[in-house]
């Protein structure tokens, strides 16, 4: 008898374990998106450059190598959470400035942010409803995003094809949401157990299929 109230109470432990790190992840992403959005509109009106949105970008990707996995542990993760959403919320200011400026630019950027989030919700509801591990995708995932990066560099300095950056661009929206199905299937099963580097993660991924989602739209509408 003791056994079996033992391993009861283990099991109801470890799912508000689960559930915490859910909710908490869902609120923190909820807070640094609201966060990103302001920056990407401070960056808009203030008219930032492509080299200070370059160099956002830079101090982004450092922030999340060197300083994220130093601070993830403590509260001070939280203000790293919210210094990466601010940085890459900013990168995007000229990007939105340029679609902003056409004459249907604003219902392209809604487009794509109403395919992001109808997106999101959707792998999240999937993720939650099979209970499945989607793990096994993470190694497939990251070698593929070194092809993109790989195949970008060469694009950007060789070949210079709208084409192939057309396809890029459907490669990362495809990619990213794969991410987010692994991630979010860690976090509902216990795989993942912190919800700062969680929701650093899920950002990323939904600033990358924003982003591509926005430049596929601008493709086909003659940008």
């Amino acid at each position: 008898m003791r056994t079996f109230s033992t391993t009861a109470s283990a099991g109801i432990s470890s799912i508000r374990v689960k559930n915490k790190v859910l909710s908490d992840t869902m609120r923190l992403l909820s807070y640094t998106l609201i966060f990103g959005g302001l920056a990407s509109w401070f960056s808009v009106v203030s008219g930032a450059g492509y080299g200070s949105a370059i160099a956002s970008s830079i101090a982004a990707i450092a922030m999340i190598w060197f300083v994220l996995p130093r601070t993830q542990n403590s509260n001070k993760g939280i203000f790293t959470a919210f210094a990466v959403a601010g940085l890459l919320g900013y990168s995007i200011g000229p990007m939105l400035a340029h679609y902003l400026a056409m004459p249907n630019g604003g219902e392209l950027v809604l487009q794509a942010l109403t395919g992001t989030g109808v997106s999101f919700f959707a792998i999240s509801f999937y993720a939650q409803n099979t209970k499945k591990d989607f793990s096994f995708l993470n190694g497939m995932i990251f070698f593929a995003m070194i092809g993109v990066i790989v195949l970008s560099l060469v694009n950007a300095f060789l070949v210079e094809s709208s084409f192939v950056s057309l396809a890029i661009s459907f490669v990362v929206v495809l990619l990213m949401g794969a991410y987010m199905l692994s991630q979010m299937s860690s976090i509902i099963n216990g795989g993942e157990t912190n919800y700062i580097s969680a929701t650093v993660g899920l950002y990323l991924a939904l600033h990358n299929m924003f982003t591509s989602l926005l430049y596929i739209l601008g493709a086909f509408n003659d940008d």
